[in-house]
């Protein structure tokens, strides 16, 4: 059996439109010792008419799965390997010349790397190309490991994809993540600075079915934390609610559907195992006779101080005196839960708390990507804080939080911090964005609501 020094495989579920031009750039190598496997995933297009004309090629195998998903088909292409080390081409996308060349000699040169990737361009649907994409150069200029590559144009030696195990098949989607926190645990990595590779956007991406992968993405999160979870311990939630300085009085009483915000609040966080503790810290008494209706030990009352809640006093301020009576050592976590986004989940209020433990950070956030121009007021005139340019790196990108919810060390407020030097994000869904500060969104959020309502019990009918 012939043995090869890059194993290629190329991936299509219906990308029949672009897969010529995938296969072409790997023929178009200046390195020459690989082998492609192209892989049909299910595909009801001209995919298996356009595999067909490259079976004449012994570099070449065709593979056939019935629509198993991108983890079991790599899974597929680990076991046929035959080369020492791999990468992945999806059928929409295309290869520049010579990244088999860079990528196997870094590998070849440094011994110690297990994974390598490059920068690379984006392309529309017609493959104009529109922008590069730059990674910063990790462990010199880019220390957090958050962000994983590109799943695609990443080589990996074959023997480490063994030894942890392949890919994780359970998700069905973001297997790049699954990797990637498996391989910054265990072996070190690299990147390197030359666009290598053209990534194709359009509506069809697997990338852009976000809830698909927000999903994948929060379990393989909290699978990597169950070891470390027990030196964060105590974690606890506190719902911040006050008496006055809301557009209303007493804005934790106002109801959705029945329940007030703080009712509401209380339940997101009771259904988290996660939580030792769930505190809820209000100035009026009155918040007593809704923790009554919980019958859970875990669930407490802080009475807040009126000075504490003035909207120019950091809340850094009441978490302080809540930490230092639940964890008077301050090794544990706080996650805030804010009753003004009532659409904001359980699953997201631990993603803050995993987030922060799995990069070792001092704070999480959940934030929005920002993708419309934003300004700041020069002494001429505006200026474009994230204009469009043709070059891009992952230091560029600018977010807004969103209050969704924060994770913080209960360390960073004794020094009066609430998110302390080390701030990591995680992205929130446009819904559990939704902030109630007027009457007028309190009345929207309640109109939203119901529609949710409407369309689950359509979905249910339906199936």
């Amino acid at each position: 059996m012939k043995r090869y020094k890059v194993t290629v495989y190329i991936v299509s579920h219906n990308y029949g439109k672009y897969l010529a031009e995938a296969i072409e750039s790997v023929f178009r190598q200046t390195f020459a010792d690989w082998e492609l496997l192209i892989i049909n995933d299910g595909s009801t297009d001209t995919t298996g008419e356009v595999m067909n004309l490259y079976k004449g090629d012994e570099r070449v195998r065709l593979i056939n799965t019935k629509g198993v998903g991108l983890p079991a088909v790599c899974n597929v292409a680990l076991k046929e390997a035959r080369g020492e080390y791999l990468v992945r081409l999806d059928g929409d996308d295309i290869f520049d010349e010579n990244i088999l060349l860079v990528l196997s000699n870094y590998l070849d040169t440094h011994e110690e790397i297990a994974i390598v990737f490059p920068d690379y361009y984006l392309m529309d649907e017609f493959g104009e190309v529109y922008s590069e994409e730059r990674r910063n150069k990790l462990a010199q200029k880019n220390y957090l490991l958050d962000l994983p590559p590109n799943g695609a144009c990443t080589m990996i030696r074959k023997d480490v994809l063994e030894k942890i195990g392949g890919y994780r098949e359970d998700l069905g989607a973001q297997d790049g993540y699954d990797l990637w926190s498996k391989i910054t645990k265990q072996y070190k990595y690299a990147n390197v600075n030359l666009p290598l590779f053209y990534y194709r956007k359009h509506e069809d991406n697997l990338t852009n079915r976000f809830s698909h992968i927000l999903a994948a993405r929060r379990r393989i999160k909290m699978d990597g934390i169950a070891d470390q979870l027990p030196d964060f311990r105590p974690i606890i939630g506190v719902i911040p609610c006050r008496k006055n300085f809301d557009f209303c009085p007493d804005l934790w009483k106002q109801e959705i559907e029945g329940k007030t915000l703080l009712q509401r609040d209380i339940e997101v966080c009771l259904n988290s195992r996660m939580m030792d503790f769930v505190v809820v810290a209000c100035d009026n008494p009155e918040a007593k006779d809704v923790i009554q209706l919980f019958r859970d030990d875990r669930l407490l009352h802080f009475e807040r101080k009126k000075e504490d809640t003035l909207r120019s006093q950091s809340l850094a301020v009441t978490l302080e005196k809540v930490a230092k009576k639940l964890d008077p050592q301050y090794k544990g976590i706080t996650v805030i839960s804010y009753i003004q986004t009532p659409f904001v989940n359980t699953e997201t209020l631990e993603e803050a708390i995993s987030t922060l433990v799995i990069n070792g950070a001092d704070c999480s956030i959940g934030v929005e990507e920002i993708s419309d121009p934003i300004y700041k007021r020069t002494s001429h005139g505006l200026q474009a804080l994230n204009p469009p340019k043709g070059l891009s790196t992952d230091f560029d990108t600018i977010y807004r939080e969103s209050n969704t919810s924060l994770a913080a060390r209960n360390r960073n407020f004794k020094t009066g911090s609430l998110t302390g030097p080390t701030i990591v994000n995680f992205l929130v869904s446009k819904d559990e964005c939704f902030f109630i500060d007027s009457e007028m969104k309190l009345d929207v959020a309640k109109i939203m609501r119901e529609h949710k309502k409407i369309s689950k019990q359509y979905e249910y009918s339906k199936s």
